[in-house]
């Protein structure tokens, strides 16, 4: 097999592709998560709530492939199984008996999880001169800083 030729040092792909794997793993979990409550919410905002936690969860799983790819293009195996991203992930299931309020604020506080875990990823790329993960990731903490922004606003926050 040929070697893999980006310019970075096999160690510095392989770091680099694992904190993508620990992205990959927190927005699998927020996109479950967010899709579930999308199913799930109720009350009197049904309608623009259901549809917004469409919009985001549609998002979120477009962005899944985009960070599963950038692992690959790193020459690393991207995680696949559940039980691979629940080892890499801290954001736990969500709960369909909760109101629409607890959905939303619940949904705010792993949002912010992706956020940090992005911020790492972004970092380590960075680091290493990795342009493509670091445009990537910049990309994602726009993605994820808006929808939050979104879900605190629905709340009536700032």
């Amino acid at each position: 097999m040929k070697a893999i030729d980006t310019g970075l040092k096999p160690k510095e792909r392989a770091d680099v592709a694992r904190e993508l794997s620990k992205a990959l793993a927190d927005s699998y979990a927020l996109y479950l998560k967010t899709h579930g409550y999308h199913w799930n919410v109720r009350g009197p905002e049904f309608f623009s709530l259901h549809n917004l936690l469409e919009q985001q969860y549609r998002e979120i799983w477009a962005a899944l492939d985009e960070i599963a790819e950038r692992i690959r293009a790193l020459g690393e195996l991207a995680p696949q199984s559940a039980s691979a991203f629940a080892n890499l992930t801290s954001i736990k299931d969500g709960d369909p008996e909760k109101d629409s309020s607890e959905m939303l604020k619940e949904l705010i506080k792993d949002h912010g999880v992706v956020i940090a875990t992005a911020r790492a990823a972004l970092d380590a790329a960075d680091e290493v001169g990795d342009e493509a993960s670091v445009d990537l990731m910049t990309v994602r903490l726009a993605a994820h800083e808006k929808a939050a922004w979104m879900l605190r606003s629905s709340l009536g926050e700032r």
